[in-house]
């Protein structure tokens, strides 16, 4: 697999500036300068056909009188002239460009003509944009600062990417002075072309990056995002600032669920199943970049806390208190540790209150204590100056303690003159400090948030979650025939057949359309029953007068089937009425009244929530929301979002709910989302869950057509583990073995397979003397999403335990249409069938991807696989760049 294809971008060799100027201030003459004066490692040409020199360089009229090749154009001309420079760079093979120039989709119909003349040129001509309107691209590290930003940037390992061009020269401004450095600096504009996706891609594999930091303000294209956010989570911390909150759902939403659940709840979902950290603000951002950067391994979220005033460990507990964090409980043997070392006044609990004089012994004892503690995941350190107190001794304590431990160890100095020397301490050591105890305490929140959301980030369920699989047909023969008759909003038989098609529990319903009707149907089903108007229009039944409970007689049941068909047509005449739907009255005296919730975010496709329901469900607004497919951990996380979790255990004179049935409620609704792309919206309101079970008392779905692709998942942001591509396979000497994509837990049994290898074979797959796979190549290996490359393994089970056999993989390009493969097996397997047997299972799976093109590179002495590429009619031909290796190539 090659170089990355916006190397170019990132790592030129040669660099063209079109508008090249002299003219002071403009933006030409700034990015020019920019260029000369950062050091650009390449060759630098200056395109101004108007000018034979430009700042003392000599300058070129057009890209046909240099006779050398140029990898990156950057671009700060009128917008009318963009298209054909575009056009001219395409002839020169030109592979990317940076159009800094604004006047595009952002002025009107005109500069959106322009924007897609550029666009069809560089994609006739194979070339990547950033832009256009944007700062430009820095990589301070080989000298490119192809910015109109006036200044450079420090060499660092902080990749920064940008949507906001303003906000990249503030920040620019701000790293200088607080010496904050950074490997990539990426302003996107309007990200006509290259988006957040191929950028984060790049960073993952980037070694000169540590961190990645995002500046966001929307998301074009959730897929992507996703699948990039998730492969660089895996390896680097990511922290982000989202801006943009908007007004939650569409009026037009016909469920509770669309109208409660707004973008910003899908894109948070979104970010902690990605296993990304985010902030509220750019301080936040760099600080908490600062704090992951530092070695620590987040834990969890109890805080403890060693102050030398009580004041501020009151403010800092206080304000863990506002953002959901835990204040450790100190062991018996930590609390007499620290009666041995600390006078008797000390506050014997946490906050660890160790007293106004306190010397650096103090802090040391204290600390290292509670950094001991099991019960303890962090610990914030507070200095106060008081006449006793020396804070620099105190913080190179807090400095030697925390290079022994990898929990996180924040300090809060405070004060001004007499803690400046601290803060330089702190600051050569690179540990993070503050100069109050609330920045302090977010930033542990923040970290607590990235081991949580790592956790989310490792899940990789399944579509289906139960061993009793769903009729699905059935679920879509529902759907279509509704669709058929024009109708997008289930009635409530179908909604709850639908439910019932996914094992879901609900109360048995009947339709009454007369007096007499719901007579019989009350006297069958048994009194007490409950009445609700069946109306495809009317989500809210209580307001519009369309429901009656408790009727525990036929004059009742009579009287409230006039009263609510005479009341819905006075309050919703618009209102069709088909019905009233009867069902046993559901006494439940343990029972709790939730809302399981689908709708449909414009960006990240479905989501599901759950919370409080009953009537009150958009009053209380008390739900937690995550992305689809889930397991059980992700379901738990998802009901422990919520303030109504707390009532699911013993609560008051209640026992505690069957968390079993609620489980499998939620994972049900899952599966429905996975199957179902049709499926818009959906309300179960309420559902009524006790220590028996859960029931499904009401359920609205709305439904829309759906275009057949051959990703049967591209309805969602995050891609299922494809458990359909699951194979018991034999091999010609009549082993049996399981081909199956590889998932996260088999990390172990991959990196036993590579050491396991013999030194041929290893060299033969990765092209270098390679003894086993680091954290994070092992880490990409097995963490992969599936809806852009794919992993197949083979193994058998050994005493209870799986052994790899062979691994084939493929990554699709970027073109959607070709992808790069590679095979290994194991030693002992070789001449049994199981390369071929891979290879072929891996190329049909490719095919029902619509890919057109699998191809790979085989050194010219690995003479096994050359012969297993053409039995299995593949090209070969010698690589046009080096007559050691070979191209492999088929035509899908």
């Amino acid at each position: 697999m090659g170089q990355h294809y916006l190397k170019s971008l990132f790592a030129p060799k040669s660099v063209a500036v079109f508008g090249a100027s002299d003219r002071v201030n403009s933006v030409g003459q700034i990015v020019f300068q920019n260029m000369l004066e950062s050091g650009f490692q390449g060759t630098l040409f200056a395109i101004n056909p108007k000018r034979a020199n430009v700042q003392g360089c000599q300058a070129y009229p057009s890209l046909s009188v240099i006779n050398e090749p140029i990898e990156l154009a950057v671009i700060a001309t009128p917008p009318g002239t963009v298209p054909n420079i575009i056009d001219d760079c395409g002839k020169h093979n030109v592979k990317a460009a940076v159009i800094i120039t604004a006047g595009f989709s952002e002025t009107g119909e005109v500069g959106k003509a322009l924007e897609r003349a550029v666009l069809e040129s560089a994609k006739r001509h194979n070339i990547r944009l950033i832009g256009p309107n944007c700062l430009g691209v820095l990589r301070p590290e080989i000298g490119l600062n192809a910015t109109f930003n006036k200044g450079s940037a420090n060499t660092g390992n902080l990749a920064f990417v940008s949507q906001s061009g303003a906000l990249c020269t503030a920040i620019l401004d701000w790293a200088k002075t607080n010496n904050v450095g950074f490997s990539s600096v990426v302003s996107m504009g309007s990200s006509a072309d290259v988006d957040f996706g191929e950028i984060i891609d790049y960073l993952v594999s980037d070694a000169l990056t540590q961190s990645i930091l995002l500046y966001i303000e929307g998301i074009r294209n959730a897929r992507s995002f996703m699948s990039s956010l998730r492969a660089a989570a895996r390896i680097k911390p990511v922290i982000l600032v989202k801006v943009g909150r908007h007004e939650a759902g569409s009026k037009a939403a016909m469920s509770h669920t669309a109208a409660m659940a707004g973008s910003d709840d899908a894109f948070d979902a979104a970010i902690r199943r990605a296993g990304v950290v985010r902030v509220q603000s750019v301080t936040q951002l760099f600080s908490a970049a600062k704090a992951l950067s530092c070695g620590f391994h987040p834990i969890g979220n109890r805080l403890a806390i060693v102050t030398n005033g009580g004041g501020p460990g009151v403010m800092a507990t206080d304000c863990a208190a506002d953002l959901g964090l835990v204040m450790a409980t100190l062991s018996q043997g930590t609390i007499e540790k620290l009666n041995e070392v600390l006078p008797p006044t000390w506050s014997h609990g946490n906050p660890v209150d160790i007293i106004g004089d306190a010397q650096a012994d103090r802090y040391r004892h204290a600390v290292k204590a509670c950094m001991e503690e099991p019960n303890v995941d962090g610990v914030l350190t507070i200095l106060t100056p008081q006449a006793m107190t020396k804070p620099l001794e105190a913080a190179n304590a807090v400095i030697e303690i925390s290079n022994q431990y990898s929990k996180p160890l924040l300090a809060c100095w405070m004060g001004g003159a007499q803690v400046e020397a601290s803060r330089a301490a702190f600051n050569e050591a690179r540990k993070p400090n503050f100069r109050t105890p609330e920045p302090a305490v977010e930033i542990f929140s923040f970290l607590s948030a990235y081991y949580q959301n790592q956790k989310l980030l490792m899940q990789m369920p399944g579509p289906l979650s139960h061993h009793l699989e769903p009729d699905v047909e059935g679920a879509r023969l529902i759907i279509e025939g509704a669709l058929q008759e024009r109708r997008k909003v289930l009635s409530e038989m179908e909604s709850k057949a639908l439910l019932s098609a996914f094992h879901i529990p609900v109360a048995q319903t009947l339709v009454a359309h007369s007096p007499n009707e719901a007579l019989l149907i009350a006297q069958q089903l048994g009194y007490p029953v409950a009445m609700k108007v069946n109306s495809p229009d009317i989500t809210h039944k209580t307001d519009a007068g369309g429901i009656r409970l408790n009727l525990a007689n036929a004059q009742a049941v009579r009287g409230a089937y006039h009263d609510i068909i005479e009341k819905v047509k006075r309050n919703r005449p618009d209102a069709t009425i088909e019905g009233i739907s009867i069902e046993p009255m559901i006494v439940k005296p343990n029972g709790r009244e939730l809302m399981v919730g689908v709708a449909k975010d414009p960006i990240f496709g479905p989501i599901i929530s759950f919370g409080a329901g009953g009537i009150a469900v958009e009053i209380l607004k008390d739900r937690s929301v995550t992305l689809p497919p889930l397991n059980t951990f992700l379901v738990k996380d998802l009901i422990q979002g919520t303030r109504i979790a707390k009532m699911l255990d013993t609560f008051r004179h209640m026992p505690p709910v069957n968390q079993e049935a609620l489980e499998s409620v939620l994972l049900r609704v899952s599966e429905m989302v996975c199957e179902l792309p049709m499926l818009m919206e959906m309300d179960i309101n309420p559902l009524i869950v006790d220590e028996h079970g859960a029931l499904a008392a009401d359920a609205r779905v709305v439904v829309d057509f759906h275009s057949p692709q051959s990703d049967r998942y591209a309805h969602m942001a995050i891609y299922p583990y494809p458990a359909h591509l699951v194979m018991n396979l034999q091999l010609t000497d009549g082993t049996n073995v399981v081909v199956r994509p590889i998932r996260p837990e088999d990390a172990e049994i991959e990196q036993d397979f590579i050491r396991n290898l013999s030194e041929e074979p290893r060299y033969f797959r990765f092209m270098s003397s390679v003894q086993e796979l680091s954290q994070s190549t092992l880490a990409r290996f097995t963490q992969i999403d599936y809806s852009r490359e794919m992993a197949l393994i083979a193994v058998i089970e050994e005493q209870g335990k799986e052994i790899e056999l062979g691994v084939t993989r493929y990554i699709i390009n970027p073109d959607g249409e070709s992808c790069d493969f590679a095979l290994v097996v194991a030693d002992g397997m070789r001449g049994k069938g199981l390369g071929r047997t891979l290879m072929i299972a891996l190329m049909d799976i490719a095919r029902s991807k619509g890919l057109k093109i699998m191809e790979g590179v085989v050194l010219n002495n690995n003479h096994a696989m050359l012969k297993l590429m053409e039995r299995l009619n593949f090209t070969v031909t010698t690589h046009p760049e080096d007559s050691n290796l070979k191209i492999v190539r088929m035509l899908l």
